[in-house]
């Protein structure tokens, strides 16, 4: 098996577009459309937690080696032995998200942390091509 690394920073050009672009549009609202400032106020707050991101400029990523997966978010990280894993589980949501799972030989289920992965499409063929039975299930509601 080959290792593999992924990582992001959150500190990004595409994270500032689009912060700048929600507040510019925010700001049409209340300058053409003279919305309620508190409905303004409400629809930023939904922009805290991307704007708490890139000022704290945290990075998000995944490995895997001969031994072990490990992913870390912040400041939170994990780890899995790869003789503990079963399979891993990919699951579209109904809004074409990917979430991922790591299925245990005990049949526990641990959720992967969806800023540290990267794109579903990139990250099968180097699970398979390690050896590891993926499946996929689609538009499933838990």
């Amino acid at each position: 098996m080959t290792d593999y690394s992924f990582a992001r920073q959150n500190r990004s050009t595409r994270t500032l577009v689009i912060l700048a672009s929600v507040y510019a549009g925010l700001m049409t609202l209340v300058l053409l459309f003279d919305a309620a400032s508190w409905i303004v106020w409400l629809l930023a707050l939904a922009t805290l937690p991307a704007v708490w991101d890139v000022v704290q400029n945290t990075r998000a990523g995944v490995q895997i080696d001969q031994t072990a997966i490990r992913w870390f978010t912040g400041k939170r990280q994990g780890e899995i032995m790869l003789n503990d894993i079963d399979f891993f589980r990919f699951d579209t949501r109904w809004d074409f998200s990917v979430r991922v799972s790591i299925v245990l030989e005990s049949g526990k289920r641990i959720r992967l942390p969806d800023e540290s992965l990267p794109p579903h499409r990139e990250l099968e063929p180097v699970l398979t091509q390690a050896g590891f039975r993926v499946e996929r299930h689609h538009f499933t509601v838990f």
